[in-house]
């Protein structure tokens, strides 16, 4: 975790992570499990902490410029997409089917 932990706190001012006082900040859940999918993603040689900081800065550049409103996360999230999907770790189509699946069991009231 040292070697993520360094990657993470050398990046660039535009696409640094949401901190307060030093620590990191998520504001849900998600936001959180989101971050350690990333991470846990990168520890696993799946791809380099530098791929995934170049897609992320083009996301945000592009938000940006179309004034889109979405938070750092729903733009991490978005990152983190295009990169597995450009790696070939899983198509869109299963990316979205897994995605779909996720949110059914979220609203599963037997909670599975």
């Amino acid at each position: 975790m040292q070697q993520a932990d360094r990657q993470i706190s050398a990046m660039e001012a535009q696409i640094a992570l949401p901190r307060e006082n030093g620590e990191l900040v998520f504001q849900a859940p998600w936001e959180a499990r989101a971050f350690g999918l990333a991470v846990a993603l990168n520890q696993q040689d799946l791809y380099k902490w530098r791929e995934f900081s170049a897609e992320l800065a083009a996301t945000i550049a592009e938000a940006e410029q179309n004034d889109d409103p979405a938070s750092y996360y729903t733009r991490w999230i978005a990152s983190l997409e295009e990169l597995i999907i450009a790696k070939g770790l899983l198509s869109r189509e299963q990316l979205d089917a897994k995605t779909a699946e996720y949110a059914a069991n979220i609203h599963d009231d037997h909670g599975h």
